[in-house]
């Protein structure tokens, strides 16, 4: 299951899932973002499902048809809304909604796929999708970075809570990766200002670039594999040395 696996990231880990020889299904809000699954070299394993990762009953419905095929194994919490608000300049409660949306997916997933896998007895791994923001905060980014902060909290209640039970569950902390979103962005910039912030964004990550989604997915694929069954608990950087590095990019 991947949630927001309709482009960027979650489509990475989607399509590496079912290279794996998986069945994968994918939750995500825009019909339009699906239509690559028809076409896809492993359609046969691939599994649209039209709604919001936040509504229970949506989850619910993607895990049926998980375990119409199999039992549910894995759990990717990807969705995502890249929203802000300042806290001097918006009502408290906006705020709020804001954190909600980022924090909600991840609870409600996190919760379908605890229930599923009890029921089957059979353990599952969950990976929830974080960002170097949950660790060091840039500024203009306060509600996305404190979600953040929250899933990564939910990652160790659930290790805690639940690893006796055979679920396993884990973080990634992205640094910047190369999406159609990220695209799109620099598309809109004048050519001068697209090569000062790609400058920018490669100063702020030791190995000299941004990263691949591509290379996202297979650490997900790790975490939810055999081969980190004593991994849990744990939230990994896949952001290049970002957030050991520790720029500030707001220092110039």
């Amino acid at each position: 299951m991947v949630t927001g696996g309709g482009r960027g990231v979650g489509r990475a880990i989607a399509e590496r899932l079912a290279a794996d020889g998986g069945t994968v299904v994918v939750i995500e809000p825009d019909p339009a973002a699906l239509t690559w699954l028809a076409d896809h070299p492993a359609a046969d394993r691939l599994r649209p499902v039209t709604g919001d990762a936040s509504d229970e009953a949506v989850t619910a419905r993607a895990a049926d048809l998980a375990e119409a095929v199999a039992p549910l194994s894995g759990w990717v919490n990807n969705a995502a809304v890249f929203q802000d608000a300042s806290l001097h300049t918006a009502p408290a409660a906006e705020v709020c909604a804001l954190i909600d949306r980022n924090l909600r997916p991840a609870v409600v997933g996190a919760a379908t796929a605890v229930r599923r896998f009890r029921a089957a007895g059979t353990g599952g791994a969950i990976v929830n999708v974080s960002s170097h923001q949950a660790r060091r905060a840039v500024p203009g980014a306060l509600p996305y970075a404190t979600a953040k902060a929250a899933v990564e909290g939910l990652i160790r209640a659930l290790a805690v809570e639940y690893g006796r039970q055979g679920i396993r569950a884990n973080a990634v902390a992205l640094g910047s990766v190369h999406t159609e979103r990220h695209a799109a962005f620099l598309a809109g910039l004048a050519p001068e200002e697209a090569d000062r912030v790609g400058a920018e964004l490669a100063r702020l990550h030791p190995v000299g670039r941004i990263g691949h989604a591509g290379k996202v997915a297979d650490v997900v694929a790790f975490l939810l594999s055999a081969q980190a069954a004593f991994v849990n608990g744990v939230t990994l950087p896949v952001d290049g040395g970002r957030a050991a590095l520790g720029l500030d990019p707001e220092a110039r």
